[in-house]
């Protein structure tokens, strides 16, 4: 059993791991294994997921799903097999955990008086520096 969160359990049965050939350097033995792990989880079928949980997967993590609801997450950041459905398995229940976990709804505030306040004062020394800029208009003067 995964846990994600306090109510939420996957059990392994759920999972499917994809093994593959790694890509980069490792000379011969690279040839030859399959050490790069794909965890294969059916999000639209899984029965521990409720209805809503599924919707808030489906639409944090879309990007990383098919058009099927299967979601996909790959390691082969390890030469071993094993390294990488383990590095697999964390990524999938951090991936899980942060597309569970709702959003706070933003609280509307007023801007500070002394925001404000801060703004026009700063208005009003950039309006000085220009006028001070300017060539005196000598028209006035006579």
């Amino acid at each position: 059993m995964i846990r994600i969160s306090e109510t939420t359990v996957i059990p392994y049965g759920e999972l499917r791991f994809v093994t593959a050939r790694s890509s980069g350097p490792g000379g011969q033995h690279v040839n030859t294994t399959d050490t790069k792990v794909t965890l294969v989880f059916d999000v639209e079928k899984s029965p521990s997921l409720t209805q809503l949980q599924k919707v808030a997967v489906k639409g944090k993590l879309r990007r990383r799903m098919d058009k099927r609801g299967v979601l996909r997450v790959t390691s082969q950041k390890f030469r071993s097999q094993k390294a990488n459905k383990d590095a697999a398995i964390t990524r999938f229940v951090e991936l899980m955990q942060w597309a569970l976990t709702p959003v706070a709804k933003r609280r509307p505030t007023a801007v500070p008086r002394s925001a404000k306040r801060r703004r026009l004062e700063r208005k009003a020394r950039t309006g000085e520096k220009k006028r001070q800029r300017r060539t005196p208009d000598v028209s006035k003067e006579y």
